[in-house]
């Protein structure tokens, strides 16, 4: 079978899929990625194929720190929306028999396999279903609490969600010469699979039959990767260090965080591996006990760790239970507020600290916390232990199997 996987956004939302792609692949199926061409190289080490999509995450977020108005990030926006959903059209139109969609442009996906009549599955990183249990990421306050009010503000993640790529599913439709809908998105019924852990946020027994909680995709490895000499060699000339990294956050802010970092570093009496990120991460003074590195596999690296320190993204969050090691989450925006409370609320981490509080002294504080404080090291290990047992890819091959059973079938 011929499987598009399609996603946007930044390294975060694409490394998962290379997991989930080379289990399918590995299965016998011919498995494409639609995404950012500046992931090529991540994408085609693994094995998978490529249709590029327009646009860089990266450049857009730089867009919107430097927009002098509401009105030009919004163009930035719509921009780089009709790129992406020229993208997903294109990518679909060149030929597949099922569409694999990450949530945030599972719109444009739906769109896409719409106009071509191939059936889309929903492959998310983060809860999509409004639930009384708990609030969805980027929920707002104000929607009132308790049962009610996690489903009303998940309800509004939902809304503003759809209207994030509202415009450009309107226009996409036009062009494909689709009817016009009530609400600029056709209507999302297929099957839906939640790519993390149900250890980490349990399947909420009020969401749709149609949705599951499976287990992650874990990132593979590039073919052939074998780490840096010089990553070896510090790694084995002393205890092990704190990874320090805040992956697609805070784009060219690497001087004044390598500055921080470094201090803190010193100030907690650890050895760190630092890796750069978007932010640029490392710059400013470094010394014998400091590393500096650039991507890297976060299964080899996070086990040979004293304790993580990440922005807690959705895959990072995995990477660092999967390795059983504490973690100290620096949440910057979107849905990593979420995943930092809930890796506090298993008792992994000592509590957040959020980027806009982040200093040395703070930084240094709760580098020290993780360290000192055995509880943290023994239930990361734990859940590490458990969510072992978990297959999220195999469930998903499950259903690509079934689905090609029954198209198989005599009508």
């Amino acid at each position: 079978m011929r499987i598009l996987i399609v996603t946007a956004g930044s390294r975060g939302d694409v490394a998962p899929f290379t997991g989930l792609g080379r289990r399918l692949r590995d299965a016998g199926h011919e498995v494409t990625l639609a995404a950012h061409s500046s992931f090529a190289s991540l994408i085609n080490g693994c094995g998978l194929g490529l249709r590029p999509v327009p646009g860089d995450p990266r450049e857009l977020l730089r867009g919107w720190s430097r927009a002098a108005s509401r009105d030009e990030a919004r163009a930035l926006t719509r921009a780089y929306a009709d790129g992406v959903a020229e993208g997903v059209a294109d990518a679909v139109t060149a030929g597949t028999d099922l569409v694999l969609t990450a949530h945030g442009p599972s719109p444009l996906s739906r769109t896409a396999g719409e106009a071509f009549g191939v059936p889309v599955v929903g492959t998310y990183l983060v809860p999509a279903f409004a639930t009384g249990e708990f609030r969805l990421p980027g929920a707002r306050d104000g929607d009132g609490t308790g049962p009610e009010g996690n489903l009303a503000a998940g309800r509004a993640v939902e809304r503003r969600t759809e209207a994030a790529f509202a415009g450009a599913v309107t226009r996409l439709r036009d062009r494909l010469g689709l009817p016009e809908t009530g609400r600029g998105a056709p209507a999302d019924t297929g099957p839906v699979f939640h790519g993390y852990s149900p250890l980490v946020i349990p399947r909420p027994a009020d969401w749709p039959s149609r949705a599951e909680v499976v287990g992650y995709w874990w990132p593979a490895r590039p073919d052939g990767w074998e780490p840096p000499d010089e990553l070896v060699d510090f790694l084995q000339a002393g205890p092990p260090p704190v990874f320090i990294g805040f992956g697609s956050m805070a784009p060219g802010e690497g001087e004044r965080l390598g500055e921080l970092v470094t201090s803190a570093v010193g100030r907690a009496g650890v050895r760190a591996v630092v890796q750069a990120g978007w932010a640029g991460l490392g710059g400013g003074p470094t010394g014998p006990d400091v590393l500096a590195v650039g991507d890297l596999p976060h299964d080899w690296l996070f086990p040979r760790t004293a304790a993580v320190v990440h922005h807690a993204g959705a895959g990072t969050t995995g990477a660092g239970l999967r390795a059983g090691v504490p973690a100290l989450p620096v949440p910057v925006m979107t849905d990593q507020p979420f995943w930092a409370a809930r890796l506090h609320g298993l008792g992994v981490p000592p509590p957040p600290l959020p980027f806009e509080d982040l200093t040395a002294e703070s930084l240094a504080a709760g580098i020290t916390a993780c360290l000192s404080e055995p509880s943290y090291r023994h239930r990361a290990a734990a859940l590490a232990s458990r969510m072992a047992a978990e297959d999220g890819a195999g469930a998903v091959l499950a259903h690509v199997t079934a689905s090609e059973t029954n198209r198989s079938r005599p009508q």
